[in-house]
């Protein structure tokens, strides 16, 4: 019965420790995740001001008639 109940025992702190690395490494993920939606977010903006800049100079861009 001893043990089985250290048996159990370690199953739980190993069950614990998963856990908590589980935890850990999802908030790391969830800070990576933020910074890469910032980033798709300033790209994003960069493109609309590049295409926005190239609308700009075609409309400038004589016409040969």
């Amino acid at each position: 019965m001893e043990t089985e109940l250290r048996s159990l025992e370690e199953k739980v702190y190993l069950l614990i420790r998963l856990y908590q690395d589980s935890r850990t490494e999802n908030g790391k993920l969830r800070k990576e995740l933020a910074a890469s939606h910032a980033q798709c977010e300033t790209l994003n903006e960069k493109i609309h001001v590049a295409a926005n800049r190239l609308e700009t100079l075609l409309t400038t861009i004589p016409k040969n008639e």
